[in-house]
């Protein structure tokens, strides 16, 4: 591994160095926008069950809405926003110390995610258990997640990205290509990526028309990932 690219984590070069040699042909910021997408997709899931109680009195599928509200905390904290924190924010904060503030803004909004997750959460829970008199609060805790989301998510594809392209070298964009790959650390390694993936199509399965295909497909099996 050259100098150039020393902000690379110890624990992670070995694994990278085997991963370089393969030149498997990644793009990162082809991950990136794919991973917002999944993540778009369910939150508009989210929102439209809620339009579906406030104008038809359709109250949504305990299991659609919480394998919605699992993927949407699960998968950014554990495989989306690590990688953008130590593989893309932290080489573009030592080539191009200007971003520092909106990165500094980003990284702040990855760790508040959790505790507006456990907002929705409980807001959610609020509402099966009082009914209709608890759902203008859940579905206020909803908007509020979905256009907090999207404005991150906004602001890493207009903002983030461009700096990246502009600012990363070689050298950088093959650690950042190979991390995102999922061959950098365990953590980020294809089973996770792989349950993640089955999540998302469960969710796919279960969500009623035109959001999914409906809950006659779902086959038995465990609702979420693992939690190891």
């Amino acid at each position: 591994m050259r100098e150039k690219a020393a902000w690379i984590p110890m624990a992670s070069r070995r694994i990278l160095s085997r991963h370089l040699l393969r030149k498997a042909p990644v793009n990162a910021i082809q991950i990136i926008r794919e991973e917002h997408r999944g993540l778009a997709a369910v939150l508009h899931g989210m929102l439209y069950l809620v339009r579906q109680i406030r104008e038809r009195g359709i109250a949504p599928d305990n299991d659609v809405f919480g394998a919605m509200i699992y993927y949407v905390d699960a998968f950014p904290e554990r495989l989306h926003h690590p990688k953008e924190d130590l593989y893309l924010f932290r080489p573009l904060r030592l080539r191009h110390p200007e971003a520092g503030p909106l990165l500094d803004r980003l990284e702040a909004e990855h760790h508040a995610g959790a505790e507006r997750i456990r907002t929705l959460e409980q807001a959610y829970a609020r509402y099966t258990q009082g009914g209709d008199r608890e759902f203008d609060a859940f579905a206020a805790a909803v908007n509020d997640y979905v256009n907090f989301y999207r404005e991150h998510m906004r602001q890493e594809e207009t903002e983030v990205l461009p700096l990246a392209e502009r600012y990363l070298t070689p050298d950088d964009w093959a650690v950042v290509d190979a991390a995102f790959a999922g061959h950098t650390m365990p953590l980020f390694g294809a089973e996770q990526d792989a349950q993640f993936k089955e999540l998302f199509h469960r969710i796919v399965r279960l969500a009623p028309p035109p959001i999914g295909l409906g809950s006659a497909a779902v086959p038995k099996g465990p609702a979420t990932p693992s939690k190891s």
